[in-house]
């Protein structure tokens, strides 16, 4: 990019498109899910959100076995569905559900989870919508989350009944259901931010707050206050300390991120009842069939899938999709302020060469020295120093 009114040249990377693993990329991803739902999906009712977790004890069967994880948002999905028609005492009414399975926790941990965006009602098949009680309690929805769990491993072949019978005699199960996220009707802006605390990437790029001379990760968590994790590697689930941060090893550390990116073709944002693709559909269609009988209607006119607002959307330009989600304005030139122009792009798979002369020219080839990769032992694993700090410095330092 240059600025044409002061001549700054500015070098843009282009987006590798990966979701969960890129910050960059997830982050217009996020963004344009999140815009598409909150305008297009979303209607102008109340909503809550539900947030769903098992016990540690059976979140490894979800992390070597993905394809127990496409059950999760459906089991999430007939425990709200389920427990609404019992309270409104009707089976002829559909909440609206998005639900999102999540793997990650505050420590780029595998922690196997659900969210989802839920109407505070449901709907009757004329559209009428019927509010649920304000003093309904997550209790009966985490018996039937409970119950639902267990038969989806009992099924699966992964614990038998004596499990489930242990299970259910303890004090605390591990197992938990909060909805105390109320979103009042029409807040699309609350709406949004949720759909985009949903729909995060698995980890940032902020809080990986230092790395040493050989590679190891100190990464911390969202919070500031130190919460008990548990130790890594600890078969037994216990307690571990209070900290609100980790170390890694390098290895370590991309095992630990890796491990969260989606299966290719893994849907990750589900759709359910009033939301799901096919009833939007039918409400789509009725709406132009309606219109089109009225007194000087217009008969619908089929049109292309480019034409379709999260098709359009999708095309938005990088510089505005930065403006919603960092507030800044990337096309504003950082020298005098005026707005900045593409003057070319350049592709590394047939312009390589030219990369590196404009690299060259501007004195940014050398810039970043790459680092050299570990030493090999003899038994082919790789050899890494371990530099030791000081705690209470390493913690002073941040």
């Amino acid at each position: 990019m240059r600025c044409p009114d002061c001549g700054h040249n500015l070098f843009v990377a282009f987006s590798c498109k990966q979701r969960g693993i890129c910050p960059s990329c997830h982050q217009k991803r996020m963004l344009v899910t999140a815009i598409n739902i909150a305008e297009n999906v979303a209607v102008a009712v109340p909503h809550r959100q539900f947030v769903f977790t098992m016990p540690k004890r059976f979140r490894a069967y979800f992390r070597y076995d993905r394809d127990l994880l496409k059950h999760l948002p459906r089991l999430a999905w007939e425990t709200v569905r389920d427990v609404y028609r019992a309270v409104l005492d009707r089976d002829d009414v559909v909440p609206g559900m998005v639900g999102a399975p999540q793997s990650f926790g505050n420590l780029i941990n595998w922690h196997t989870h659900v969210h989802a965006l839920t109407t505070d009602g449901a709907f009757t098949k004329d559209g009428t919508f019927l509010p649920m009680p304000a003093d309904l309690t997550a209790e009966p929805l985490l018996k039937l989350w409970e119950h639902k769990i267990f038969a989806l491993l009992l099924a699966e072949g992964r614990i038998t009944e004596n499990v489930v019978e242990q299970m259910r005699s303890w004090r605390h199960s591990g197992f938990s259901v909060d909805k105390s996220v109320y979103l009042p009707a029409g807040d699309q802006a609350a709406i949004q931010r949720l759909l985009q605390y949903m729909l995060r990437c698995p980890f940032s790029l902020k809080r990986m707050i230092q790395t040493t001379a050989d590679g190891n990760v100190a990464y911390r968590a969202t919070r500031e206050k130190c919460v008990a994790f548990p130790t890594r590697n600890d078969t037994q689930f216990r307690r571990g300390v209070s900290r609100n941060f980790e170390i890694f090893e390098p290895l370590d550390f991309i095992a630990e991120v890796t491990q969260h990116i989606p299966e290719h073709g893994a849907q990750t944002v589900r759709y359910y009842g009033w939301y799901s693709n096919k009833a939007r559909g039918m409400r789509a269609k009725a709406a132009e069939e309606a219109k089109a009988q009225q007194p000087g209607g217009i008969k619908p006119v089929t049109t292309d899938d480019s034409d379709t607002p999260y098709r359009k959307l999708c095309r938005m330009r990088w510089s505005a999709l930065i403006k919603r989600g960092y507030e800044v304005d990337p096309l504003c030139c950082p020298k005098c302020g005026g707005t900045m122009a593409i003057v070319s792009f350049i592709e590394q798979e047939d312009q390589a060469d030219v990369i590196e002369r404009i690299l060259k020219h501007c004195q940014l080839w050398n810039d970043y020295p790459a680092r050299a990769p570990p030493k090999v032992a003899g038994n082919g694993e790789f050899e890494l120093e371990v530099e030791y700090v000081d705690f209470d410095e390493f913690l002073m330092g941040f």
